[in-house]
């Protein structure tokens, strides 16, 4: 088995660190998930590395039960990259056509998406991804793939995602102690767009909501652009807690509570309804009412739902999305959420699950392996681009981690004994 055929996506969650390994098969040219695997996380918060011992260790437990599972052992992944640091900002790049005959080639292209990298960086970040939304050749504006067209000017229209460097390099040095090299670093929620949506709905205009233990990232699309990014630093572990406080209980059986009894429509609850909470943890002794329950989750939902709303309107698409609001991630599991997201956002709303996928493996059809299965879809997209000369139409892909994840995997390399 070639070891080019595999490829592993490690999604670094803020709760969970998860890893999916899929396989190309030579026969039908499909891709197969031949594993995946999750592990508690500890030593990240909000998508931040706060303790780089216990980052590496649980990422390092992940991997040990993939490696266990598929009998291949992890080389290089491509890792998902979060938290609240990001930002997103518009670019522009301006370039002239090299060739006297005026014929655009995709090394113009090139240097136009390059071109709109040297935007004043804020300091200290450094940039992650450079999507390029439409071109311009000449005045003709909303160009998709100007490879082969003819003109003087070449211009772009780029979004550009940065990280904190800091944060960025801190996570690179976790991956690179699990003795694993990093292929990418891709954000999360543009990973998870590959797993959950259609070329439809970015067509028409969507709003992904990834929602997390502790994040919660906003994407939108439209006509098959990025148009906007946003991590927020509240997730679904934000209701567990206000269930802990508003039941007096541990956060644990909190949990379980919201697992099993949760919804976010008090109203599908009938009003004397109650939890014993004994049948959880034997030491508790008290019985509470589930409608006491769902409208806690429906508060705290709301308040998250308004701060993805309030995004939205930031960027004038509030209820103007036609494929309306796909939610994914773990707190997408929630019952009742599609319910309370129709009507805060004024839009159609689903749950959007990995689709596109053959395996074997039952817990692969579920929101919350949706970024790691889309980690795995991007490494796939990325071998197809290399071994076909790699069409500049399709770059929206392009990355700028390569090169400064090489500069420090010699830096640290440089450190080993």
């Amino acid at each position: 088995m070639p070891k080019g055929d595999i490829i592993t996506g490690l999604d670094i969650g803020s709760t969970t660190i998860r890893v999916a390994v899929g396989q190309m098969n030579p026969h039908d040219n499909d891709l197969h998930i031949i594993g995946a695997a999750e592990h508690p996380a500890e030593g990240i918060n909000k998508g931040v590395v706060t303790s780089i011992e216990d980052a590496v260790a649980s990422i390092s437990g992940a991997l040990d039960k993939v490696e266990r599972m598929t009998g291949i052992p992890t080389e290089r992944s491509y890792v998902s990259v979060n938290g609240s640091h990001i930002v997103s900002q518009e670019s522009h790049g301006v370039v002239a056509v090299s060739k006297a005959d005026g014929e655009i080639r995709e090394d113009d292209v090139q240097r136009a998406i390059e071109a709109a990298q040297t935007v004043a960086t804020p300091p200290n970040y450094e940039i992650l991804h450079v999507i390029p939304r439409q071109f311009q050749v000449d005045n003709q504006a909303g160009v998709k793939d100007p490879v082969g067209m003819t003109g003087i000017k070449l211009e772009v229209d780029a979004q550009i995602i940065l990280g904190l460097t800091s944060q960025v390099k801190n996570l690179t040095k976790c991956i690179y102690r699990t003795g694993t090299d990093i292929q990418d670093l891709v954000l999360g929620v543009l990973a998870v767009s590959e797993a959950v949506l259609t070329k439809r709905h970015k067509e028409l205009g969507v709003a992904l909501v990834n929602m997390g233990g502790l994040t919660t990232s906003v994407m939108v699309f439209e006509e098959g652009d990025v148009i906007h990014t946003k991590i927020l630093p509240i997730g679904s572990g934000h209701i567990t807690n206000d269930i802990a406080i508003g039941l007096r209980t541990s956060v644990d059986v909190a949990e379980i509570i919201k697992a099993r009894f949760g919804t976010a429509v008090p109203g599908d609850v009938a009003k004397h309804e109650e939890i014993d909470l004994r049948e959880i943890d034997p030491t508790e002794n008290s019985r509470v009412s589930r409608k006491e329950v769902a409208e806690i989750i429906e508060a705290r939902l709301e308040e998250i739902f308004t701060m993805v709303n309030k995004e939205l309107k930031s960027i004038n698409r509030h209820g103007m999305l036609p494929a309306g609001v796909v939610l994914t991630g773990g707190g997408a599991k929630l019952t009742g959420i599609v319910e309370v997201a129709k009507k805060l956002f004024s839009l159609p709303a689903s749950i959007g699950t990995p689709h596109k996928f053959k395996t074997a493996i039952d817990k692969i059809e579920d929101p919350v392996f949706a970024t790691a299965l889309g980690l795995v879809m991007w490494g796939e997209n990325m071998h197809q681009q290399n071994s076909s000369g790699g069409r500049l139409a399709s770059l929206a892909r392009f990355s700028a981690v390569g090169d400064a994840t090489t500069k420090m995997k010699k830096w640290f390399k440089s450190l080993l004994p």
